[in-house]
């Protein structure tokens, strides 16, 4: 059951799914009880095509609209929750009743489509087939797998993006689509452009062959009317649907559009209603539907044919009448002879030749008969010579003489002139010998101009469908298309390619493949190649087989290939032991695998695939729960009647053993007491033995566990050896456990001790002198060490702990003063001789260098004393000469020409 606002024409496409004449009345008119809204296609849609256009009628208030829908969700959620609790309870849910659901779901789907359409079609007397093409589309649109993609094979999912042709409808996967475009302009491109890629090429759908430009190209995932990209995925709506109004314009165009909603295919035929005469205009106006306006009254059409003599006898038709189909005496062309022919083809010609004499007496028409006049003689008036160079006004009865001239004609060949007088008839062949190369220029000969050179040599290259090679002799490289037949496995793996051998990928196939179910009562019809994945029609006949097991009549199930499902009844026999009835499912016929292997001849042989005998099973064990107590006395149980006696509850026994510190670890078993005073928690013979080690706690400081097994009491004291370091880390030493976790700080210190000398470096840089011993060596170092004065000179040996403290010393006496004196003397001695001789360098080459500056600064000076300034004929002699110059040589040379 629908919501209420989907059956009220509701959704995504709310209030734009109403007629356009404003029909808002509620869902419920004119619908049965009950009845089931298609997802996608509104009960509003079907009175839009069930109802005149213009029709109104009031909405329902909005308080009882939402009353209603609050009605309808409750019931929707009731019938959900009974569905529910079916699945839980029966888990085991048998295939024949999910059949009878799928074909209930699809029949309301049918009777849904069937009142939109049929309403629309009773009314005006429409034709219901014209719409099936629409009718088609949308169940197709319904079923899951059902819209397959021609390029792939594979079916268009609600959740994939797709693309549907404007020519044939038919929907691809948009990627799909996107390679099929790339692909076919890629291909052409590449073989008609001398310009890759430059041009603009078409490409055509995979079924139809409607071509579309470049840019038509689709990039987007639109919905079937364009309106909404990437529409989503509502369960409400048709797949792809945006549920908004188609408003496409109808084809053949009649400036209505469609009010279906969304949808695939192509729009159904206008509903409006308009009013029009039939096609002869004789009978009174009425009102049809616009996709069915043309209509004939059936009444004699009596128009006059275009023989002139007989009417039309059609009933009222559309278009010109036909020609007339009566037979009649007419004259041919020239009137000689009389023949019975069709009205519709009056002109005819007969076989005499005219025969007439033309104007000059001499000459008759030649022409077979013919109206109107023979016009003049052909051979009067101004005529050539055969050549065309020379005009000759002669008397029709004689001929026109040759002119003695070249004939000059251009030849057959087409580069050489005829060399032979002026002469009647054609010219003579070429017979020039020139140098001809092959057609695909590799040889050159000499030969006569009018034979064609084609040499032996066979074309290596490739055809255009670039799978065979061209093989012709001499090609002139322009190799002529491939024209053996493609005949590569199509798509479908049932199909070859019947077109010629081509580029890229072939046309998906064209066939039709029918599906049918088990006794050929249903037919489905697929593309070719879907037909191996896709599930037989269902059925609706009930299988009639009698049953095989031992109940009187046999589930009710639908037709279906194979044999008959199980027996899903309940056994209902009487077992023997215990009275119980058998509460499983039938089991007299159960597939079971044979578990004895056939021995093999030898090791050639391969072992065959296990196989699978059907057995009537015994009935199961009878599994009615009785109370009954485990062995150990620790629970009661309901076990099934088959195995109702004392049991192992698989718990531990958890009696205390004989140690006092553990207990019995064994599963639930029997315990056998002997004197019944005793407690329940004591051990029976029939418990385990005691035989884990003992798990006391150490005392501290021990880590070795007891070496005694399990035993009640205190452990002995540990007396096993450890091996520890000494405190330098140098020694091993071995120690009782109880000494040293019995031990006090002091003693431990002492234990530790390997009673040999410290190894260990003081900060001074001296090795300790103390007995191994833990911790930081104490810092009093006695050793003797030499100090030194400034001057290194007196030297005195002090304890090494005072020498660290800076307690101790040693300063210079007197004499290492005046050791110092006389060392500084004669370092400034040194110095002062090292300056004097600095001095002197500097002074020596100051001389030099003046010495030599004075003596160029006096060869200047006389260099500047010669210079004199230049005159005015110095400084323009040139410029006044060449002038001159050139006068002069021009006089001379007019006064050489005066006098010669």
């Amino acid at each position: 059951m629908e919501p209420a606002w989907r059956q009220a024409g509701r959704g995504r496409g709310r209030g734009r799914g109403r007629a356009v004449g404003g029909d808002t009345r509620p869902s419920s008119d004119n619908r049965a009880p009950g009845a089931r809204k298609q997802p996608g296609t509104s009960t509003g849609q079907a009175e839009q095509y069930g109802r005149v256009a213009d029709s109104a009628s009031g909405a329902l208030p909005d308080v009882k609209r939402v009353h209603e829908s609050q009605n309808r969700f409750s019931e929707i959620h009731k019938a959900n929750q009974v569905v529910a609790q079916k699945l839980t309870a029966d888990q085991n849910f048998s295939s024949s009743s999910e059949d009878e659901w799928e074909e209930e779901n699809i029949g309301k789907h049918g009777k849904i489509l069937v009142s939109t359409f049929t309403t629309y079609t009773d009314q005006a007397g429409g034709d219901f087939t014209e719409l099936e093409r629409t009718r088609q589309f949308l169940n197709d649109a319904f079923q899951s797998g059902a819209i397959t993609c021609l390029i792939c094979i594979a079916s268009v999912k609600r959740n994939q993006a797709m693309w549907s042709c404007k020519g044939c409808y038919c929907i691809f996967h948009l990627p799909c689509i996107q390679k099929w475009a790339k692909d076919c302009v890629f291909l052409v491109s590449s073989v008609t452009d001398d310009d890759f890629g430059k041009k603009e090429h078409p490409w055509a759908c995979p079924k139809c062959r409607h071509e579309y430009m470049n840019f038509e190209t689709p990039t987007r995932y639109t919905c079937y009317c364009g309106k909404v990209e990437d529409p989503p995925l509502d369960p409400w709506l048709v797949p792809h649907s945006c549920g908004q109004v188609c408003e496409k314009n109808f084809r053949p165009s009649c400036g209505h559009s469609c009010l279906l909603l969304c949808h695939p295919g192509p729009c159904p035929p206008c509903p409006k209603m308009v009013t029009v005469t039939c096609f002869c205009k004789r009978a009174k106006p009425i009102p049809r539907r616009c996709s069915s306006k043309a209509w004939s009254c059936q009444k004699t059409c009596g128009n006059m044919l275009l023989c002139g003599q007989h009417k039309c006898d059609r009933p009222c038709h559309a278009g010109e009448c036909p020609l007339c189909p009566r037979v009649s005496k007419q004259k041919c062309l020239c009137g000689a002879s009389v023949s019975e022919r069709l009205c519709a083809s009056p002109v005819w010609q007969c076989d005499r030749v005219c025969g007439n004499v033309f104007p000059c007496g001499y000459h008759t028409c030649e022409i077979v008969c013919h109206s109107g006049s023979c016009g003049d003689c052909p051979r009067s008036g101004n005529r050539v010579c055969p050549c065309g160079k020379s005009k000759y006004y002669l008397p029709c009865t004689d001929d026109v003489p040759t002119c003695g001239d070249t004939c000059d004609k251009l030849l057959d060949c087409g580069l050489h002139k005829c060399s032979m007088r002026c002469h009647r008839g054609p010219c003579e062949t070429c017979r020039q010998e020139v140098e001809k190369q092959c057609r695909c220029g590799k040889y050159s000969r000499h030969m006569p101009c009018h034979k064609e050179y084609i040499c032996e040599s066979k074309c290596p290259k490739t055809k255009n469908c670039e799978r065979h090679q061209c093989k012709r002799k001499c090609c002139s490289g322009n190799c002529p298309p491939c024209d053996q037949h493609c005949n590569r496995t199509l798509g479908c793996r049932n199909h070859k390619c019947p077109s010629l051998c081509h580029r890229g990928s072939c046309y998906p196939c064209p066939e039709m493949i029918n599906v049918k179910c088990n006794c050929d009562g249903t037919v489905l019809s697929v593309p070719c190649g879907r037909e191996k994945t896709t599930k037989p029609p269902k059925c609706k006949e009930h299988c009639r087989n009698s049953p095989t097991c031992h109940h009187p009549n046999r589930e009710s199930h639908r037709c279906h290939f194979g044999t008959c499902p199980p027996c899903r009844q309940i056994c209902q026999k009487v077992l023997s032991k215990c009275g119980h009835i058998c509460p499983a499912l039938c089991h007299d016929e159960v597939m079971i695998k044979q578990t004895e292997k056939p021995q093999l001849a030898g090791p050639w042989e391969q072992p065959s695939e296990p196989t699978f005998v059907l057995t009537a099973l015994p009935c199961a064990p009878c599994k009615v729960p009785i109370a009954t107590m485990c062995l150990g006395q620790h629970e009661v149980s309901p076990l099934p009647c088959h195995i109702a006696v004392p049991f192992s509850c698989k718990r531990p026994c958890g009696r205390l053993l004989n140690c006092g510190n553990h207990t019995c670890m064994r599963e639930c078993h029997i315990v056998t007491v002997l004197d019944k005073s005793e407690s329940k928690e004591k051990a029976g013979r029939e418990c385990q033995q005691c035989e884990e080690s003992c798990s006391k706690e150490r005392p501290p400081g021990c880590s070795h566990p007891c070496l005694l097994p399990c035993h009640p009491g205190d452990c002995p004291p540990c007396t096993q050896m450890i091996r520890v370091k000494c405190h330098c880390k140098i020694t091993s030493l071995f120690i009782e456990c109880i000494k040293m976790s019995a031990a006090d700080e002091d003693t431990k210190k002492l234990l530790g001790s390997c009673k040999n000398q410290c190894p260990k470096l003081l900060p001074c840089g001296h090795r300790c002198k103390e007995i191994c011993h833990p911790g930081i060596c104490q810092i009093s170092c006695n050793q003797k060490v030499k100090l030194k004065c400034p001057c290194k000179r007196i030297k005195k040996e002090v304890p090494c702990l005072k020498a660290s403290d800076g307690q101790i010393l040693v300063e210079c006496d007197d004499v290492c003063n005046e050791i110092k004196k006389k060392a500084a003397e004669i370092k400034e001695a040194e110095e002062r001789a090292t300056l004097e001789e600095e001095k002197q360098k500097q002074q020596a080459e100051l001389e030099a260098f003046e010495k030599r500056f004075k003596g160029r600064r006096k060869k200047n000076k006389r260099r500047d004393d010669t210079e004199t300034e230049e005159t005015f004929w110095q400084k323009y002699q040139k410029y006044i000469m060449v002038p001159v110059c050139g006068i002069v040589l021009a006089v001379t040379a007019v006064y050489l020409i005066q006098s010669f």
